[in-house]
């Protein structure tokens, strides 16, 4: 049986390898597209070692992870399509697969922010709908970081170029949402491992604000 404190650290150290050399590989001209088009990857990976370092797993887990992924799926459609909740937008190719506009790693990053940002909250508070809204404010607060990489990175772009206060409305009231679902289940990830993820998204997407 594999020790947990081998994964935890091997967690942390793969959470920094694939953040540290995407940040170098987005700055090389010559492999730039490359890394982006491994972004879908590097979520989906992100999202697994979350898992992998969950402390106790039950059955609930599927439920709580679902709301926060189908209610993502749900408002980034209705986004996509329809200009409602976020404004009018559209995905690019970076991201992979898209189901009516949306991909589905979109939805993954859903799920492993909410999971993250909740195990973060829980340290600052321990009423469920405070930390559902300190939970949904760090996911806001990424979001504004994001925001200017986006386009950049051809992973979406608003009309017109410009981010509306409605997509961080939408934001916050739907990561609130999601929180409170989620949170509901009380499920046991490790907080360490949210604090790094959270962390490395926040440096990546900050260096990126300067180059």
């Amino acid at each position: 049986m594999v020790d947990k404190k081998f994964i935890k650290y091997f967690s942390i150290f793969l959470i920094w390898l694939f953040s540290i050399s995407g940040i170098s590989g987005i700055l090389s001209p010559e492999y730039s597209e490359w890394f982006l088009s491994m972004t879908p990857f590097n979520l989906l990976l992100t999202f697994l070692i979350i898992l992998a370092n969950i402390q106790e797993f039950k059955w609930q887990l599927i439920i709580a992870i679902a709301i926060p992924f189908f209610l993502g799926f749900i408002t980034e459609a209705l986004g996509v399509n329809y200009g409602l909740i976020f404004g009018d937008y559209a995905y690019g190719e970076n991201l992979g697969y898209k189901i009516l506009g949306v991909p589905l790693m979109i939805c993954v990053n859903w799920a492993l922010l909410t999971m993250a940002t909740a195990d973060i909250a829980s340290l600052l508070s321990k009423n469920k709908i405070l930390t559902a809204l300190l939970g949904a404010a760090l996911m806001t607060g990424l979001d504004f970081i994001i925001e200017v990489s986006a386009p950049r990175f051809d992973f979406w772009e608003f009309e017109n170029g410009c981010v509306p206060l409605q997509n961080y409305i939408g934001w916050l009231t739907t990561a609130f949402i999601a929180h409170l679902g989620y949170q509901s289940f009380k499920i046991k990830t490790n907080t360490t491992i949210s604090i790094h993820v959270y962390i490395s998204i926040v440096v990546f997407f900050t260096i990126f604000l300067f180059y």
